[in-house]
């Protein structure tokens, strides 16, 4: 109760417009009603009554009876309209400001924390979980209303008859020990039921992604099945949630009633010896009938709290969530190729770090416990083209990450024309920096927006991106060239095509440091090499570090850095590695012995 109370004060803060609007609609719908208990009295003792006993009726106190009855439901009427639509626009701006906040939160906050979470999850926190935390705005200006309307008629109830009121107010402390006991039952089963739908989100999510594995094994069925067992799973949590509603719901609806048949019969009893007036007996079942009302909006409320605190709790642990990068004021400097350099880096990825490896860490058991980098030491001078080569697992996707900031390290430093790359103002990182991934992420858009991402860039500036990304000809053969939409995740091309779209995008912006982490390994060797070629011919203003694996790439390069279990094994030029470091040879000729040995053998 003390969450949800913190809850709907939080509500009200957010949105105080919209819910003054629907409180004072639902205060005038709460003074009208209780008002049209009193006429409706009145015109019972002083219409009906006398109409039957004289036997013809007064057509002037009709006409006022008729008039006072018109007005008061009119501006009940009056009364809904502004409680409801103050509630709507309460519930919708709120779960809006939220939605918005938590999108900021999640751009925010680093890579290392999006991998701790799954997509699932952080799409029910954006969607789910909000609607569940502000679905109680709709009936709060409902609730300020009844509890006007319950003050105004308890007041009314004691001066009428305070032996008949106080028949009728035990059903409060019934309520209250109905709605203690099943609060804190709904509240467990409502978490359960959030976390469900996080769960059957994800699933469902990652059967999209892997579409194409899915068919080409054969797994619709084990998909099916999964999918199923998740969604069996959350229909379980959320019968199991309504169960409780369906014993709370009707108890909170019955209570009332059970109290007006009490008051009626006891009612009935007092006009009987005298006490009471039938006008008064009449205005007092109205007002009690009001009284029920409240209790029912009430129940509503209290019924709906649980899963308004569990969704809250769940969005606020992403509001509260730390680790945001802080970026400096730095602007970066000079039209050139930035000087580039790592100095003592080291940095081990969060399910693996080893207190031997990085003080103040915890230790694990993990086998792989080298996932990451140590001690990682060179400088790259501005315009040069570096080659970090490697085996798989080495580091080199790492060493990417850290000169493009997508986390920090975690000892040394990473420069920036000399500074800390952490110095550098978050507009002159994009504006400076960019890199190109294996794994090229297109937007559904046309190829012109794949490429400008909403920046304003001219068609010659387009199309000489695309030309130095030996894209330039393909596209123009799709059917409406850069104005061809690629759909979701560039799905009508292919990963070599997909690739160069997302190189040009980069070349575009002219990057003073380009990283490309194996970013034509989709392509041929032929286009690759074209692509490499054209870099150095075009006079980028870029230092390119390039993570290859093909010797035609590799021999492309000005300097190679060899990289094995996350240190820097050997520096040096192609040539010079090939010849003085065996296991570098080893790695970048594999391919061509494997190729010879395989000719041999179909010899």
């Amino acid at each position: 109760m003390r969450r949800g109370l913190r809850l709907i004060g939080l509500a009200l803060r957010e949105a105080p417009k919209p819910f003054t609007v629907g409180g004072l609609g639902a205060g005038l719908y709460a003074g009208m009603t209780v008002l049209s208990a009193v006429v409706l009295g009145w015109v019972t003792d002083e219409v009906i009554r006398p109409a039957f006993d004289a036997g013809e009726v007064d057509r002037g106190l009709l006409w006022l009876a008729v008039g006072a009855l018109v007005g008061v439901g009119t501006l009940k009427a009056t009364g809904v309209i502004g409680r409801r639509l103050g509630a709507y626009a309460a519930q919708y701006r709120l779960q809006s400001i939220y939605r918005r906040r938590v999108t900021r939160q999640y751009l925010k906050l680093p890579i290392e924390w999006h991998r701790r979470h799954s997509t699932g999850e952080l799409l029910s926190n954006a969607n789910a979980d909000i609607e569940s935390a502000f679905f109680i705005a709709a009936p709060l200006p409902m609730s300020f209303g009844a509890s006007v309307m319950l003050i105004v008629t308890a007041v009314l109830l004691l001066v009428t008859d305070p032996f008949l009121a106080a028949i009728g107010f035990t059903v409060g402390p019934a309520i209250a020990a109905v709605n203690w006991y099943f609060a804190r039952r709904m509240r467990l089963a409502a978490m359960d039921a959030q976390q469900k739908r996080a769960d059957v989100s994800e699933t469902a999510h990652e059967s999209f992604d892997a579409a194409v594995v899915v068919k080409t094994l054969g797994r619709e069925g084990a998909e099916t099945r999964r999918f199923g067992a998740e969604s069996e799973g959350l229909r379980d949590k959320m019968i199991e949630f309504g169960r409780l509603r369906a014993a709370f719901d009707p108890l909170m609806e019955a209570l009332p009633n059970v109290a007006i048949l009490a008051v009626l019969i006891v009612g009935a009893w007092r006009v009987g010896s005298g006490d009471l007036s039938a006008g008064d007996l009449v205005q007092f079942a109205y007002l009690f009938r009001l009284v029920a009302l409240p209790m029912r909006v009430f129940g509503w409320l209290l019924g709906e709290l649980p899963r308004a605190v569990v969704g809250h709790e769940r969005v606020e642990k992403v509001l509260l969530a730390e680790g945001e990068m802080e970026y400096g004021t730095a602007i970066g400097s000079g039209d050139a190729g930035a000087a580039t350099a790592f100095d003592a880096v080291a940095y081990q990825h969060p399910a693996t770090v080893r207190e031997d490896l990085l003080p103040g860490t915890t230790a694990t058991d993990d086998a792989d416990h080298t996932r990451g980098v140590q001690d990682v030491t060179f400088e790259v001078a501005p315009g040069r083209t570096i080659a970090v080569v490697g085996p798989t697992g080495s580091g080199k996707s790492t060493i990417a990450a850290l000169l493009v900031r997508l986390f920090d390290p975690h000892l040394g430093e990473v420069d920036f024309d000399g500074a800390d790359l952490r110095d550098l103002a978050r507009s002159a990182l994009s504006e400076h920096v960019a890199i190109v991934f294996q794994e090229s992420f297109l937007f559904d858009d046309t190829v012109r927006g794949n490429i400008t991402l909403g920046s304003d860039f001219g068609d010659d500036e387009v199309r000489w991106a695309a030309r130095l990304a030996q894209a330039d000809g393909f596209v123009e053969s799709l059917p409406d060239g850069y104005d061809t939409q690629v759909g979701e995740r560039g799905s009508t091309l292919s990963g070599g095509q997909k690739q160069r779209i997302a190189l040009a995008r980069a070349l575009i912006r002219r990057p003073r440091l380009l990283v490309l982490d194996d970013a034509t390994s989709s392509v041929d060797p032929a286009v690759e090499t074209a692509i490499l070629t054209n870099l150095s011919a075009a006079g980028l203003p870029s230092t390119v570090i390039v993570v290859a694996y093909r010797r035609s790439s590799i021999a492309l390069a000005d300097e190679v850095v060899f990289v094995r279990e996350g240190t820097i094994a050997a520096r040096g030029t192609h040539a010079d590695l090939l010849r003085d470091v065996p296991a570098y040879a080893h790695l970048v000729t594999a391919y061509e012995d494997v190729h010879a040995s395989g000719s041999e053998v179909s010899a």
